[in-house]
């Protein structure tokens, strides 16, 4: 009878094991970041004078930010932020980072290099681009939905979102949930809790 209880035992072990490993499997395969939708499409002008589009970063993951070089106010802390995460990625050719001037009437390719200069950025998939004004209006207000404008009564002349967007090898947007289970959209290039997040996030989507 002990024979027979656990030869029973066993056959449901087995069967419970074989059910349960797919499972298992599928609950470590890839992670939970939030696929928003493909990067807008865009075409500029980096500080080394070269053309640069989404295209060149296919096969990257990357930050995105908008800017402009004689920003007053959050432009000096977002870029801190982001020397940060250049550092922590430091030589991985998989990695790079967008810079987008929402100034580009002042920021030409040379002032932009004197200003990549100037932070001490080495790495060579760090551009900082610049372009048409309407054209980069357009890109962040209505590509990407992250706010830039001009505002003559504000320091510096213009307002801007401090925020980063992450987007994968594929060129999708992704982004974490929130304490609520709701997509965040983008990280919070100000604060100390987005910049350590979206640091885990582009660990994640390395690894993929």
């Amino acid at each position: 009878m002990k024979n027979k209880s656990y030869i029973g035992i066993s056959f449901i072990i087995l069967i419970f094991g074989i059910y349960a490993i797919p499972k298992i499997i599928d609950k470590f395969k890839g992670n939970d970041l939030v696929e928003i939708g493909p990067v807008p499409k865009f075409e500029l002008t980096d500080q080394n004078n070269k053309k640069i589009s989404n295209k060149d970063y296919e096969g990257k993951v990357y930050v995105l930010e908008f800017f402009f070089s004689t920003c007053p106010s959050i432009c000096p802390i977002m870029n801190k932020n982001l020397i940060g995460i250049q550092n922590d990625f430091f030589g991985n050719p998989n990695f790079g980072i967008a810079s987008i001037s929402i100034n580009p009437e002042n920021d030409t390719p040379e002032v932009l290099k004197a200003h990549a200069k100037q932070l001490g950025i080495t790495s060579v998939n760090w551009h900082f681009l610049t372009g048409d004004k309407a054209y980069i209006m357009d890109l962040s207000n209505k590509g990407f939905n992250i706010y830039a404008g001009q505002n003559e009564k504000v320091a510096g002349g213009f307002e801007h979102s401090g925020l980063f967007a992450l987007i994968d090898k594929n060129g999708i947007i992704r982004c974490r949930k929130d304490a609520q289970g709701n997509p965040i959209m983008y990280y919070d290039g100000l604060e100390k809790d987005g910049v350590n997040a979206i640091k885990k996030d582009i660990k994640l989507l390395l690894e993929e």
